[in-house]
């Protein structure tokens, strides 16, 4: 099949995507601009998404895209036309992407090669065990027989190498910084690199330039896996990451209180609004279960995670029960997964990483 005839077949699909606010499709309705294939079948496209339009229409288009037998990879590009308007024009300045004098158009996020499929993992605020999740994730997929790595995306608080129980500073070979590796996955963190007292007192670009090193100059190898801890909230590290390399899916991590489903569901709007697939929501300190009579017991608010996928429309992908000796085991290096893999809660992570490698699984093929 021609590139052309891909092109073409990618648009057919794309107009079964219906924008409920304008009642047409996305096509008839004049919001994709610029679809165009390459040789390997990636395919890319502009997305115009105005405020008043469903942020899941990007992951619509997405997916529809994705369907079409023979497309490998797709990149949308999300513009907001409105937004463009109201930005002020500068003075003397050159004309961007849209038209708009003197701001260059957004980074455009690359498939890296052998990174293989990119899980963010994210919470809208911080305490939620954000960073557990993520390390037993990784060393449940790694246990399974992947090969995994595990990027430390939270500059301002980067609790990898603890969890991890990993010291020192990573070598440099050839150009190439060299991650650490315990527990079979191989890690980068800003932890690492500097003091564990030095503040980390940094704006946008010092942190985007930071993301992109630890993807682009570090030596990962060939993985199956690449999940990055992101920090809480909707800043510039969620930004950064999303404008420079293609992320498969994103993990959105609560407890079952109210003020932290509020805060993850700006967060799960935030990736949809980027055109990010979220792919389910994990809810950390569910529950405690007596290790004694075995009494489950609910410590806070119960189903707040469940609401919050419910009303995402996408799946809870597991309740991790609160575990006595847990924080501990973390503090000392020991993912639950690996130190006590019977416990309720690391039986809970693994089936998690179990559900999160099926559904990643379905998307397309990474870029080798």
């Amino acid at each position: 099949m021609s590139q052309t005839e891909l092109a073409q077949q990618v648009t057919e699909a794309l107009r079964a995507v219906v924008n409920p606010r304008r009642g047409t499709d996305i096509i008839a309705a004049d919001m994709v601009k610029d679809v165009a294939v390459d040789q390997g079948g990636g395919v890319s496209f502009t997305f115009l998404l105005t405020r008043e339009d469903p942020g899941s229409l990007a992951r619509e288009a997405r997916k529809a895209a994705q369907s079409v037998p023979g497309v490998t990879a797709v990149r949308v590009n999300i513009h907001d036309p409105q937004a463009e308007a109201r930005r002020p024009s500068v003075a003397g300045g050159r004309g961007g992407a849209g038209g708009q004098p003197g701001v260059p158009p957004p980074p455009t996020p690359q498939e890296i090669p052998g990174l293989g499929r990119v899980l963010a993992i994210s919470s809208g605020k911080g305490g939620v065990g954000k960073s557990t999740v993520s390390a037993n994730l990784a060393a449940a997929l790694a246990a399974a027989g992947h090969r995994v790595g595990l990027m430390d995306a939270d500059v301002y608080g980067p609790n990898i190498p603890r969890m991890f129980g990993v010291e020192g500073k990573p070598e440099v070979v050839q150009g190439k910084i060299q991650p650490l590796e315990a527990h079979g996955v191989k890690l980068m963190s800003l932890g690492f690199i500097v003091e564990r007292d030095a503040p980390a007192i940094w704006r946008g670009p010092i942190i985007m330039k930071i993301i992109g090193q630890f993807l682009k100059d570090v030596a990962w190898g060939q993985l199956d896996y690449f999940l990055v801890d992101l920090p809480p909230g909707t800043g510039d590290a969620q930004l950064s990451l999303a404008q420079t390399v293609t992320i498969h899916a994103a993990l959105i991590v609560t407890t079952p209180q109210e003020m932290a489903v509020g805060d993850s569901l700006r967060g799960a709007k935030m990736f949809e609004r980027v055109g990010i697939k979220v792919l389910g929501i994990v809810e950390n300190m569910s529950f405690y279960v007596c290790p004694h009579c075995g009494e489950r017991s609910e410590v806070f608010l119960a189903g707040g995670g469940g609401r919050l996928a419910t009303e995402l429309g996408i799946p809870l992908l597991g309740q991790v029960p609160l575990q006595a000796g847990m924080p501990d085991l973390a503090d000392s290096g020991k993912p639950i997964v690996v130190a006590q893999p019977g416990s309720p809660a690391a039986v809970a992570l693994t089936a998690i990483a179990g559900r999160v490698a099926d559904a990643l699984a379905r998307s397309p093929a990474p870029a080798t």
